[in-house]
């Protein structure tokens, strides 16, 4: 019997590596954009909470943050990223934090894997992420 961690591994580890299949150029842009937010996603869930981070993802628009958010909702909750969204928006306390807690797990995998996979280091940022800045809670 695998743990939860190790399945979390094994399924992220596919999800990144076929990413970096569909997009094999280093210099691709989404390819970065991916990186990064697997990078950004778990420092602005400790800032703003799971919803609130999830929500801004999903606000961006763009293809690589929307990959990200189904494949992370494929991995914790084996739905799609709206409903993802709507478990963090109407989860009660003890499920939000579970939700939050295998989020965190996974968000984990997502991180190692953009650093030895895709190659993107936390420092990587794309130009247009720049201005996510703007959207962390002071």
């Amino acid at each position: 019997m695998r743990t939860l961690e190790q399945k979390y591994a094994a399924i992220i580890y596919t999800q990144v590596d076929q990413y970096r299949t569909d997009h094999p150029d280093e210099a691709d842009k989404d390819r970065k954009r991916y990186g990064s937010m697997a990078h950004k996603l778990p420092i602005l869930v400790r800032i703003a909470g799971l919803a609130q981070a999830l929500a801004f993802v999903e606000s961006r628009g763009k293809e690589p943050y929307q990959k990200l958010l189904s494949h992370l909702a494929s991995v914790v909750i084996d739905g799609n990223k709206d409903d993802l969204l709507k478990q963090s928006r109407e989860a009660d306390l003890q499920q939000y934090t579970y939700l939050t807690r295998k989020t965190m797990l996974a968000l984990t995998w997502y991180k190692r894997f953009a650093q030895s996979v895709l190659k993107i280091e936390a420092t990587d940022d794309d130009e247009e992420d720049e201005d996510d800045h703007s959207s962390k809670p002071s």
